[in-house]
């Protein structure tokens, strides 16, 4: 880790690798981060001196990034793909009640109540669309684990294990579904060979507008803050 000098200064990530032949910086869509690529044997100085003679592109990429979105009452928050309104609710937990999202309970809590609402959801929606796409194949997958992950939105594990991030249940209910389909035809080709695609083409063929959509779209999800 280095720090760019300057107001703010801007913390980066300094990361070796035997392959890199040159200088490359990377600011990630995700959460800001700054990442610079050297190769082993470059010096850190020369890795800072690359940095500040591109502090400008640095700065531009970082005030571009999707200003966090809160969740509190009011708020608008994609579900399913769907922009729904935030309101004051009574009960015992979250409710869908067409355009609104009706959340009871205190408002300071309100994020944290939502999040667990959209974790439920997620595991619902991502269970049905495992076990079917799994039957397609005539196979089973020993495990459904639901993370918030920044690096991927799923996996699959050799034993079986899918794991993906709740928050896709916010992406239009088609992108889930691909999502579903690409880990579970991890199940039969535990790569991304040209066979891997041909299963996954199978189970939810013409899968290119949701591979772009996450592409394009996906950090917008991740810009969403619950407070938990």
């Amino acid at each position: 880790m280095t720090v760019l000098p300057g107001d703010p200064p801007v913390p980066i990530t300094l990361r070796r690798s035997a392959r890199a032949r040159r200088f490359s910086l990377r600011v990630s869509r995700l959460d800001g981060r700054v990442t610079l690529s050297l190769p082993s044997w470059a010096r850190e100085a020369d890795a800072l001196a690359f940095a500040r003679d591109r502090e400008n592109w640095i700065r531009t990429a970082l005030e571009q990034m999707p200003q966090g979105r809160p969740v509190e009452i009011g708020a608008r928050l994609p579900v399913e793909g769907r922009e729904v309104v935030l309101a004051p609710g009574r009960g015992r937990a979250p409710r869908l009640a067409g355009v609104l999202l009706e959340v009871p309970g205190d408002p300071e809590r309100a994020g944290a109540r939502v999040a667990g609402f959209l974790k439920t959801l997620a595991r619902d929606r991502l269970s049905r669309a495992c076990d079917r796409h799994a039957a397609a194949l005539g196979r089973g997958y020993s495990r459904l684990v639901l993370r918030d992950t920044r690096s991927r939105w799923g996996s699959c594990t050799v034993e079986g294990k899918l794991m993906f991030s709740w928050r896709l249940v916010m992406a239009p209910p088609e992108v889930l579904d691909y999502v579903a389909a690409h880990e579970v035809a991890h199940l039969v080709e535990m790569n991304h060979s040209p066979a891997f695609w041909a299963v996954v083409a199978r189970l939810f063929p013409d899968h290119a507008a949701q591979r772009a959509w996450l592409r394009h779209r996906g950090h917008e999800l991740h810009a969403i803050r619950f407070g938990d």
